[in-house]
């Protein structure tokens, strides 16, 4: 079952602002400054430099393949089920550590206005957004819009109230603990920008996602940038550093100085709502993950259930709830660490995910959005990120590693015997060594992603083209050649006799030619009787000579159909005129490596519909 697409720009937006509006600018900046000092304004520049080389990866992919599990069905379907399997597990538990984390902070502050164990007030906060979620995305939207917009009016009156009372003394030494120190503390709160992953998980759910998406995702990361910037360079301009560095409350420490008290309590609710609005969009994103997985066979067939009236996949909802609970037992440094070096590994993952997609040479890969500078943006972007895990140090690579492991475990006993699927590494890999190793089956997947994408109604002409003779030609031939054959090929589907087409055909040539430019044409003809009609697609490699200025005619189209058909003739004429104005069209054409992948070209092309 379907998820109900009803998520817009300012949805997405706010969904992803508010993903990243939370521990790390309300609890991290006082651990990093004890780690960094002043210099943590680099630190985070870099970790933020360093998410754009993900998050362009994600927004091609995500505008190319927008269903739900995000970055794990991009990895599946490029380096297949073992490693999909792994991935989608990893960042499952990631999503769910880091929302865990923004229940502890949530919990923190509110523990100011409720005297509870902060365990209690985490948990029942979880259930809260957990019944949020089952509701529907859009619901979940909505609030994360209001909170978003409270967090943001109350952070800018924060700076503009701050700058003034900045003391430029409290950023000297900057690096006082080495250019070393910087990385690390990078590393460390990479965290800060994992908000990135959530909405790609959604895009299933996401109105025009192909673009809608990536121009989100980028407005987002821009803004997210700002704020941090600017709260965190007013944070170490007014508070001492011996107290900024002992600080979990370091935003709301600085607002108690230049606002007093009721600074400190607005910029506290703020926080609190900072921490709402992530754990919401953590549970929001996280759930598709376990529901993609189960759609793929690769969990139980449960967690793909779609409730019927709400349309959200409930039982993973409720997994991804229980992962968040049980995450809430772990120590606060544990869970830090974890989530932030799994992120970076997802990140390097979608790297690797789009260079294999982009190398294979997928004809059916069409991103609405590209990642510009490639390849370079991701070479670039998965150097980094090892330099990120380094820094992070031993026990983080070992939780990755410990992580890693479980989740080829689910695959190994689980997963392995269920499903196989091709993969954009097999066809990678058939394009260097020349051996045949995939079918059509990817490349079936993706046009049926695009036509879902781009909300495209299959009509009569598509149920044509679907059933068509193709006639893929390597030699050369000549046009009574090339007629000869298709008059034969046709002659059963039209119940006529070969000689009268091939007659027609030649008739039709020799009155005025049917080539459209120098590699196309498209001979048509009308037949006796009714209720006839039918299209032949051909391609000849080398080309047929139709004429003196045509003499290398790679594509043909040839329409037959009876009078009563003319209306829909002449629609049909108009339709594969539109595709082929295409500026790629015979660049596709020729790289084409299947019938299949020739009717691929027609059924996606651009057209009026």
């Amino acid at each position: 079952m379907q998820l109900r697409k009803e998520l817009n720009l300012l949805d997405v937006f706010c969904i992803t602002t508010g993903a990243m509006l939370s521990s790390g600018l309300f609890i991290l900046p006082g651990l990093a400054h004890s780690k960094a000092g002043p210099a943590i304004l680099v630190s985070y520049f870099l970790a933020g430099l360093l998410a754009v080389a993900g998050m362009l990866s994600q927004a091609e992919l995500a505008s190319a393949m927008p269903k739900a599990g995000g970055t794990y069905f991009y990895v599946m379907r490029s380096m297949g089920a073992a490693v999909g399997t792994v991935y989608g597990f990893i960042t499952l538990l990631a999503l769910a550590l880091k929302s865990s984390f923004e229940l502890i902070g949530m919990a923190a502050f509110t523990r100011i206005i409720i005297d509870l164990d902060i365990h209690i007030i985490a948990m029942t906060l979880c259930s809260i957004f957990i019944v949020i979620n089952l509701f529907g995305a859009k619901e979940a939207g909505k609030i994360q819009i209001l909170l978003v917009t409270c967090i943001l009016i109350v952070l800018t009156n924060f700076i503009i109230r701050g700058i003034p009372s900045v003391n430029v003394h409290h950023f000297t030494p900057f690096a006082p603990n080495g250019s070393m120190s910087v990385l690390a503390t990078a590393g460390f709160v990479f965290l800060s920008f994992g908000g990135l992953l959530k909405i790609a998980s959604i895009a299933e759910e996401i109105k025009n996602p192909g673009w809608v998406l990536p121009l989100g995702m980028i407005l987002s990361l821009l803004v997210i940038g700002i704020f941090y910037t600017l709260v965190i360079f007013v944070t170490i301009g007014i508070l001492d550093p011996s107290i900024l560095n002992n600080s979990l409350t370091p935003i709301s420490d600085a607002a108690a100085h230049i606002m007093g008290s009721w600074g400190k309590f607005l910029l506290s609710i703020a926080a609190i709502l900072a921490f709402t609005s992530a754990a919401n969009a953590g549970i929001l994103g996280a759930s598709r993950y376990p529901f993609a997985l189960s759609r793929d066979n690769l969990l139980p067939g449960v967690f793909a259930k779609v409730n019927k009236k709400f349309k959200t996949p409930h039982y993973s909802i409720l997994l991804t709830g229980a992962c968040m609970i049980a995450a809430l037992f772990l120590k606060l440094s544990v869970i830090i660490k974890a989530a932030s070096a799994v992120l970076i590994v997802t990140y390097i993952f979608s790297c690797l995910a789009l260079i294999i997609l982009r190398e294979s040479h997928l004809q059916n890969y069409q991103p609405k959005f590209q990642s510009p500078f490639y390849p370079w943006v991701q070479f670039v972007g998965i150097i980094g990120y090892g330099f990120l895990l380094y820094g992070i140090g031993f026990e983080a690579l070992i939780i990755n590693l410990l992580l890693i492991a479980c989740g080829f475990f689910v695959f190994w006993f689980y997963g392995r015997i269920r499903v196989f699927r091709e993969f954009a590494l097999l066809h990678l890999i058939e394009r260097i060594t020349a051996k045949e190793l995939t079918s059509h089956s990817l490349e079936t997947e993706l046009k049926e992603i695009i036509q879902e994408r781009d909300e495209i109604t299959e009509d009569r002409f598509d149920q044509i083209i679907k059933n068509s003779i193709v006639l893929d030609l390597d030699k050369i031939e000549s046009l009574e050649t090339l007629f000869k054959k298709v008059s034969e090929s046709l002659s059963e589907t039209l119940e006529t006799d070969p000689e009268i087409i091939y007659n027609l055909l030649n008739e039709r040539e020799k009155d005025s030619s049917t080539v459209i430019s120098s590699v196309l044409a498209i001979p048509h003809i009308i037949l006796e009787g009714n209720n006839k009609f039918d299209i032949l697609i051909a391609r000849c490699r080398q080309g047929v000579y139709f004429s003196e200025s045509a003499t290398n005619v790679h594509a043909i189209f040839v329409l037959i159909g009876t009078k009563d058909e003319r209306n829909f003739h002449l629609r049909s004429l108009s339709a594969i005129a539109q595709i082929v104005q295409d500026s790629h069209f015979e660049k596709n054409w020729m790289a084409a490596k299947s019938k299949e992948a020739l009717r691929d070209i027609i059924l996606l092309g651009k057209r009026r519909r």
